[in-house]
């Protein structure tokens, strides 16, 4: 698969220690394992050029307080609170100056924030995501940007999950509704 490198930028999603370490809140060990295929399609990436996007699923502490159904504490305890530790990006992974980061609030990245007007800045047509959990911030931000026209393309082997099923759901998923799959050794960027 040959993506156009001044119209592609790779998202990240939510490789952050509360997910991907295994001291944190969230910690699926199959999360902390792909840290090293996401930081392969990352460097492949900068190698050619491309744009890339971390998100970082933060929460402030009283997000929820006035809550009347979503609830991510209630669903999944406390994580990634604004400040923690938990909603560090993991240290393999080295954000850089020129690299765009997302703060987020909810599962999808696109809800409430400045990534959709930042895509459009930058003349981003088709988007890489790589990160965790598959079936939860990256289908349904890979979901959304489906649904704003965008490209999707959702790295099959460069992605986090709590069961095997799952990452299998959000593949077969992002494949049939709105977008593409493929593994690391079939992207190309030129």
């Amino acid at each position: 698969m040959e993506l156009d490198t001044e119209s592609t930028a790779v998202v990240v999603v939510d490789t952050q220690k509360g997910f991907c370490h295994p001291d944190g809140s969230l910690y699926a060990p199959a999360s902390g394992e792909a840290v090293g295929a996401i930081a392969d399609v990352v460097d492949e990436a900068r190698d050619a050029g491309v744009q890339v996007v971390f998100t970082r699923d933060v929460h402030p502490p009283e997000q929820f307080d006035d809550a009347h159904y979503y609830d991510e504490f209630e669903r999944w305890g406390e994580h990634v609170v604004e400040g923690s530790w938990e909603a560090e990006i993991v240290d393999e992974l080295e954000v850089r100056d020129e690299d765009k980061v997302v703060v987020k609030h909810t599962y999808d990245a696109f809800q409430g924030t400045e990534l959709d007007a930042w895509l459009s800045a930058h003349n981003i047509d088709d988007l890489v995501f790589c990160g965790t959990l598959a079936n939860v911030c990256v289908l349904h931000t890979a979901g959304s940007a489906g649904l704003r026209d965008y490209r999707p393309v959702i790295v099959e082997d460069a992605l986090g999950y709590i069961k095997e099923d799952h990452r299998d759901y959000a593949v077969e998923h992002a494949d049939r509704l709105f977008g593409e799959t493929a593994t690391r050794d079939e992207l190309g960027f030129v």
